[in-house]
């Protein structure tokens, strides 16, 4: 199991995750189609080339699962009771497809959860960079996490 127990994180506590994605024309094309998005600037060539962008933007709500999805290995595989919410998502600059994309986490709080003695809740402070180290997204994802069986 990769994921921790809640007595096992720490406030500042960080993890560079090792598996880096490159996004493909059929990520973007797939996640966008499957969510019903009809989004030109995720669909059609000529209408983002018109656009200030001048080419397709990778839909968002992808990136920010992407960006998810890369530190669950190494943060809440197999420890996990649920995802509670996720907090201050922005998107400072844009994804492209070929873009090469890794993520960073910092523990920003833990506390004690009220209701479920057997769990904890961590704030994991998630970041997604290019390959020219330039933030694309970022959030607070909080999550109740099992304790150890003491």
């Amino acid at each position: 199991m990769a994921g921790r127990f809640f007595e096992e994180w720490t406030v500042g506590d960080r993890i560079a995750h090792d598996i880096r994605r490159t996004v493909t024309e059929t990520d973007n094309l797939l996640f966008t189609t499957m969510t019903h998005n009809p989004q030109p600037l995720h669909l059609d060539a000529e209408a983002a080339k018109a656009s200030e962008f001048g080419r397709i933007l990778v839909n968002g709500t992808f990136t920010f699962a992407l960006m998810v999805g890369l530190s669950v290995g190494d943060t809440t595989l197999g420890t996990l009771v649920a995802n509670l919410g996720y907090d201050k998502v922005v998107m400072p600059k844009p994804v492209f497809i070929g873009d090469t994309l890794r993520a960073e986490t910092e523990v920003a709080e833990t506390r004690e959860s009220r209701s479920r003695p057997e769990a904890g809740i961590v704030t994991f402070s998630h970041r997604l960079l290019n390959q020219r180290d330039e933030v694309v997204c970022q959030c607070l994802r909080s999550a109740l996490i099992r304790r150890s069986a003491r």
